[in-house]
């Protein structure tokens, strides 16, 4: 067989862990041949792609981001995008895709199996917020990052005697700010999920620096006030439909900086969470998705995504997997709370 291989949406680390993976066990278990497409689904698209095999993989594991490029490109945003993609498909002589990436992007893959292309698809969001798995790969590596960072301001928050404010990546799911707040002491944590009452976590903020300690309030770029939208960069959308976030985390610093009296700064990290080497844990996840995705294509078995249940990795619809979000569930937000402030 003839495969392509894409990566699209927000690159992460392990992305090239998978694409490793795919190529590696492709050519020396089944004997099939690969394309690499640019820059997610303009390749397709365009027609634009690089050579793809064995010494094009070699070295990548540890590397972050993705060799073959990414982007938002969404192809049923396009007139006559998707007969484009099946003509260039058709012409490169290509029987089957691999598509890595998130919602947005295994969205079009769900689509096009529906439209008769063969599609198999690896989950892929630091946001962790795909369905039907229990964990995408490039969380584990933000969650790290974000982690280290909540280390190293807790002294400086400390030295300085002023509230810390850490913006980190979620939109809609507060999976990272869950799970780097616990792990980095944080004294609140504020999710999508749950709006917020400013006044309370002013509170909080009062009673942490009552134990002559600094506060760290780590909160999603798509957390919300009562009584407010999510704060916006502009209104702009991308070809997906979703707006730019980011500000929640000044204009925090700045309610809480009034009502408590007390000095507070902004750390936004944005970026900084995708970028760098993936950790061990989204190494290997990202090698064995790749590894059973290569087996679901030489099977034949399309419209499938590779998911992570339990330990093992199994199949399951690709519609499925791109119903719905998977958002942090009231019980665990609950378990954090008692560190709230204290």
């Amino acid at each position: 067989m003839r495969i392509g291989v894409l990566t699209g949406g927000g690159d992460c680390p392990g992305l090239n862990a998978v694409i490793r993976a795919v190529v590696r066990k492709g050519i020396s278990t089944y004997g099939h041949e690969f394309v690499g497409f640019r820059d997610g689904w303009r390749g397709p698209l365009e027609g634009v792609t690089r050579e793809l095999g064995i010494a094009q993989v070699r070295g990548i594991l540890p590397r972050g981001g993705t060799i073959l490029g990414s982007s938002r490109t969404n192809p049923f945003k396009i007139d006559g995008g998707v007969e484009k993609i099946k003509s260039n498909l058709a012409d490169l002589g290509i029987d089957a895709l691999v598509a890595i990436g998130g919602e947005d992007t295994l969205g079009v893959a769900a689509k096009l199996t529906d439209l008769g292309v063969n599609v198999v698809g690896v989950p892929k969001t630091i946001d962790n917020d795909l369905g039907a798995t229990d964990y995408t790969f490039g969380f584990d590596t933000a969650v790290n990052i974000a982690m280290e960072a909540i280390d190293r301001l807790h002294t400086t928050a400390e030295s300085h005697h002023r509230t810390l404010v850490v913006e980190v990546m979620g939109r809609h799911a507060g999976w990272i700010a869950l799970h780097a707040g616990l792990a980095g002491g944080a004294n609140v944590i504020l999710l999508p999920e749950r709006q917020f009452d400013v006044e309370q976590v002013a509170g909080y903020v009062e009673k942490r620096f009552q134990t002559q300690y600094s506060p760290i309030v780590v909160v999603a770029e798509g957390a919300q006030p009562l009584d407010g939208q999510m704060v916006l960069h502009n209104q702009e959308l991308d070809a997906f439909g979703h707006v730019r976030l980011g500000g929640i985390g000044q204009w925090l610093a700045e309610q809480l900086e009034e009502k408590t009296g007390k000095e507070a700064r902004t750390v936004v990290l944005g970026h900084i969470q995708r970028g760098g080497t993936p950790t061990a844990f989204d190494r290997v996840l990202a090698t064995r998705f790749g590894l059973h995705a290569i087996d679901a294509v030489h099977e034949g078995d399309f419209g499938k995504m590779v998911a992570l249940q339990g330990v093992d990795i199994v199949r399951v619809p690709l519609a499925e997997a791109t119903r719905e979000l998977k958002t942090v569930p009231v019980e665990r937000y609950t378990e954090a709370e008692v560190f709230f402030g204290s």
